[in-house]
């Protein structure tokens, strides 16, 4: 109620009637919000206002004025976690909604491709994960890797201002350096999918990076020069997400390609794609209708890349 009247003081008497609890339990409300961390006014006769939110993840800050219809409707908050993943993996398989997302302030082992670790420290970036339960043959699902790289551009454009681009299959990159990775695993049967989880990292407030990924590395906060709320970017991207997700499930995967070549910085370069069965070099011809790769290499060949490393 005070997130969403920003500019005005709510009586204790009318949050307790539109509660149905005492004035007292108000009061004592109030007083928890101000142990974690909010800047709560309270004039006499007039009432409550926040003067000033800390940049949290919990299900609250998240879902107060979220839009969607289901997506972020349950969240599983933690404040540090092995692998947001790993959590979500687990809260699938014991029957998770579709639209339940995984947050953490902290990922100690966060996952990124082909094995490699994802710098979560806390407090400072969005480590996400979404249960996803789509009707769609297994071979299909790489291509909400795409859609989400989508939503999460127009997430972070909505809130920032900012305009990312795309390293296919799965980086977002501002100004040439990364700013979100993106993880999709499945739980599948062979011919039916259980559920897709659908991981996301995006460097949001931090203003240093490790040493091995300082040179190549980027924040929100060091393009925008001020620090942003991370909660912001979530429902943004949530909101997003679920309205490319239902055109998706409508209309299938070209309408999505089409906005995906629109931020694809991939497309129509040289570059060097290293697979599992070797490196090939050439040109980046498109995606197909089903995500892949095209890559014409120098004799003029044409190589379906499913899986790569791309420089």
């Amino acid at each position: 109620m005070l997130t969403e009247h920003p500019e005005e003081y709510l009586s204790g008497e009318a949050i307790s009637n539109y509660l149905g609890c005492s004035r007292t339990a108000v009061w004592k409300h109030v007083e928890e919000l101000r142990k974690s961390g909010y800047e709560i006014e309270a004039v006499p006769r007039r009432g409550y206002r926040v003067v000033h939110k800390p940049n949290l993840l919990t299900s609250s800050e998240i879902q107060a004025g979220l839009s969607t219809r289901y997506f972020g409707k349950n969240v599983h908050y933690e404040k540090s976690v092995s692998s947001t993943q790993e959590l979500a993996h687990r809260i699938a398989s014991e029957g998770g909604e579709e639209g339940t997302i995984i947050v953490a302030e902290e990922q100690v082992a966060g996952k990124g491709r082909l094995g490699r670790q994802w710098y979560s420290p806390i407090g400072t970036g969005i480590w996400m994960s979404m249960i996803l339960k789509p009707k769609i043959p297994p071979q299909q699902a790489p291509q909400l890797t795409l859609l989400t790289a989508v939503a999460v551009i127009r997430g972070i454009h909505a809130i920032t201002g900012l305009n990312c681009d795309i390293k296919w299959p799965n980086d977002i990159l501002l100004n040439g350096k990364k700013l979100v990775g993106i993880l999709t695993e499945m739980q599948a049967d062979l011919d039916q999918i259980q559920s897709v989880i659908i991981g996301i990292g995006i460097n949001v407030n931090q203003i240093s990076f490790p040493e091995e990924i300082k040179e190549t590395a980027t924040s929100l906060r060091i393009e925008k020069g001020k620090e942003i709320n991370r909660a912001s970017i979530i429902k943004s991207i949530l909101e997003n997400f679920e309205e490319l997700y239902e055109i998706y499930l409508k209309e299938g995967f070209l309408p999505i390609k089409i906005m995906w070549e629109a931020h694809a910085i991939t497309i129509g370069k040289r570059i060097t794609a290293r697979t599992m069965g070797g490196s090939f070099q050439g040109f980046a011809q498109g995606i197909t209708d089903e995500g892949i790769l095209l890559l014409e290499d120098d004799l003029g060949d044409t190589h379906k890349i499913y899986s790569a490393d791309i420089e």
